[in-house]
């Protein structure tokens, strides 16, 4: 109904999904084959010193104990950090030896792409290290007002989300490897092509 003073509303426009008019689709940036350099893993998970266990005092007061038990918490945080951080140095490393090669063929890496890929490798560690530190503590842990869900679950599902994203961006599941495209080879490729 149309209103005096009013412009009337534009029609509904139907927007076609895929390519129906056939037109000839536009290939992507074309980038120069590179070997990726994995990085430096101290970078990320550097070696932490953890200094001896603090000893108790002997004799010692309501007050000192008290001291003593932050110490000991203190000492005992820096020392998760330092086998965290030794464990997350191996996974990322291993991560990278055995993904970079096969996406390096099947999905052409190239320089730009060292950034994600390490992110994807530093995610896949870090995500490890929250699996195996809730496995030792617990899914569920005390705390102030009593037993409570372990904070490190939230972390587990971030990290989880992001390390999904990155699947996507590098076509690690097969959904997402369905949609690449893998690079043109230098030679024939006959030679080695793994299903003749």
């Amino acid at each position: 109904m149309a209103v005096p003073g009013r412009k009337p509303k534009p029609a509904l426009q139907v927007v076609r999904e895929g390519n129906p008019g056939k037109r000839p689709v536009r290939e992507g940036v074309k980038l120069p084959p590179t070997d990726l350099v994995a990085p430096d893993w101290d970078e990320f998970f550097p070696q932490v010193k953890v200094q001896p266990k603090p000893r108790a005092p002997r004799g010692a007061d309501d007050e000192e104990l008290k001291e003593y038990r932050a110490e000991v918490a203190a000492w005992q945080r820096t020392k998760v950090a330092a086998d965290a951080a030794d464990r997350g140095r191996a996974i990322a490393a291993r991560e990278w030896d055995r993904v970079v090669p096969v996406l390096t063929l099947m999905a052409g890496l190239h320089s730009v792409d060292w950034s994600t890929t390490v992110d994807y490798c530093v995610c896949v560690a870090r995500l490890h290290c929250c699996e195996y530190q809730l496995s030792v503590e617990g899914l569920i842990t005390m705390g102030q007002r009593g037993p409570c869900r372990n904070p490190l679950t939230t972390v587990a599902t971030q990290y989880r989300t992001q390390l999904k994203a990155y699947i996507g961006e590098l076509g690690l599941s097969p959904s997402s490897r369905g949609r690449l495209t893998p690079p043109e080879g230098g030679d024939d490729g006959d030679e080695d092509d793994p299903f003749d």
